[in-house]
């Protein structure tokens, strides 16, 4: 702690779900863009079953942020201790720990406590983190609440599915297409607009206006992490509408020994929507996303085969 002083939040919730369906949601972190408003993305370094260390992107305060982290996982006790291993600006140090604790037939407390330096304590600094940390805790607990409490019908709200295309052409040129998104307008007919703002390399702040086949115009406000050595992309929408209560996807450009692999994948939650069948809402996301998805990859499979046949 270098010896700063500890600031500590302590925020808590009472879910009618059992303490073992919310002790899971918590544990996985691989499903916190979907469950866990701020998180954008998270890639997982190592895990043991019991250590867990990953690298996390999240929205705070207006800001895309990132930080190492490890949680020691304690599924008896349901409690998991965590800490940043390298914290995010103006954090000095952040750690903390949730824990679980049932408080009935299929009911729980879910208690999350931070604490967190900052460096010479600076007044400004501190309130910041703990605004953040305030903000990004409450979004945490109110959603992974509404989350967990539907835990009996959660399958049929969540939903997985991808795209690919085979490209004969430079895998190096297919993911310059899919990272430059500012580009599509003009070139993916459904893509009407993109502003795109990269306040840091890799980092992109978009908001796309897209038309639908039906003629429907929809605007969607997202965060794309790029990851050039990996070709990957990963994106989430950070204010999602109609059914959509999260959405994230997945740009993977696969190359092997007779060419390129292409691949966009998506995960859906769902919101419950009273009076529309859970099918139908399925089907419609699955059309609309899988079409679009696969338009953009057959033009970016064209724009690099386009290059080899020029050369």
């Amino acid at each position: 702690m270098a010896g700063e002083p500890v600031h500590r939040r302590t925020y808590a919730v009472d879910v009618a779900a059992p303490a073992g369906v919310v002790y899971g949601l918590v544990a996985d972190t691989t499903r916190w863009p979907l469950l866990v408003p701020p998180s954008i993305h998270v890639e997982r370094l190592d895990f043991d079953g019991v250590r867990d260390r990953f690298q996390m992107w999240v929205t705070a305060d207006g800001a895309v942020k990132s930080w190492l982290s490890h949680r020691t996982l304690d599924p008896v006790a349901r409690r998991i201790d965590f800490h940043q291993e390298v914290p995010a600006a103006p954090a000095l140090s952040l750690g903390g720990r949730w824990t679980v604790a049932e408080t009935g037939a299929d009911r729980c407390r879910l208690v999350l406590e931070h604490e967190f330096t900052v460096a010479g304590d600076r007044p400004g600094d501190a309130a910041w983190v703990g605004r953040v940390t305030d903000a990004n805790s409450a979004a945490e607990l109110a959603l992974l609440k509404g989350t967990a409490e539907r835990w009996d019908r959660l399958d049929g709200l969540l939903l997985s599915f991808e795209e690919s295309v085979r490209v004969k052409g430079p895998a190096e040129l297919v993911y310059d297409y899919l990272c430059g998104i500012a580009d599509w307008p003009g070139r993916v007919p459904h893509v009407l607009g993109a502003d795109v703002v990269e306040q840091q390399p890799g980092v992109q702040t978009v908001r796309t206006t897209t038309r639908s086949g039906d003629g429907t115009v929809r605007t969607a406000e997202s965060v794309r992490i790029c990851f050039p050595h990996a070709l990957r992309i990963v994106s989430k929408e950070t204010a999602p509408a109609g059914p959509l209560e999260a959405h994230t996807t997945e740009w993977s450009v696969l190359p092997d020994e007779t060419g390129v692999t292409a691949v966009a994948q998506h995960h859906v939650l769902l919101r419950d929507l009273p009076g529309r069948g859970a099918a139908a809402v399925r089907a419609h996301v699955r059309d609309l996303f899988g079409a679009q998805s696969s338009t953009v990859l057959h033009l970016a499979a064209r724009h690099a085969e386009s290059a080899v046949r020029a050369l």
